[in-house]
């Protein structure tokens, strides 16, 4: 799938991602959200996992507009910690039941769709994203941290499903 080029896209394509998800994360029964399947992952870590990244982007995207160092993925980690650091991070949110791991997605996606409600083509997608150090636009990492891993957890969530059917 393309990546979006422009903030209507982004919007339908981040509402379209994340009902998908919902849909999805309807189907599973609670009492087996958080069942850890064979690499030690739940849906429940999934979904806390997402919450957490569109807040990673928000802030990235906050401390470049200030001149600030972006620091990617987080403080003290590199790309190439980072199954490290999403292990960190799983350990920190161990304690998340289901019904707050779907609380904290909604709010997240509340997040980043008011944030990208309050910006325009042009700071969406009219040069990267400052302090970023790449290429990408402010609308394509939004894309990533949204849409795009709404997708793959959906993707995720019913190979679960198939699994405990």
């Amino acid at each position: 799938m393309p990546a979006a080029t422009n903030k209507g896209d982004l919007i339908a394509v981040s509402d379209t991602e994340f009902a998908k998800l919902q849909a999805a994360l309807d189907k599973v029964p609670e009492a087996r959200a958080r069942e850890k399947d064979a690499d030690g992952t739940s849906v429940t870590d999934v979904v806390a996992h997402r919450a957490h990244w569109i807040d990673l982007f928000l802030g990235w995207y906050t401390d470049g507009q200030a001149g600030r160092e972006v620091q990617f993925p987080a403080p003290g980690y590199k790309w190439s910690d980072l199954k490290a650091y999403n292990a960190a991070l799983r350990d920190r949110q161990a304690g998340v039941s289901w019904a707050e791991a779907r609380a904290e997605l909604q709010a997240a996606h509340a997040r980043l769709m008011t944030f990208l409600s309050g910006l325009d083509d042009a700071v969406l997608y009219g040069g990267p994203m400052k302090g970023a150090r790449n290429d990408w636009t402010t609308g394509r990492w939004a894309e990533a941290a949204g849409a795009s891993h709404y997708r793959s957890a959906a993707k995720y969530v019913r190979a679960r499903l198939r699994a405990i059917s």
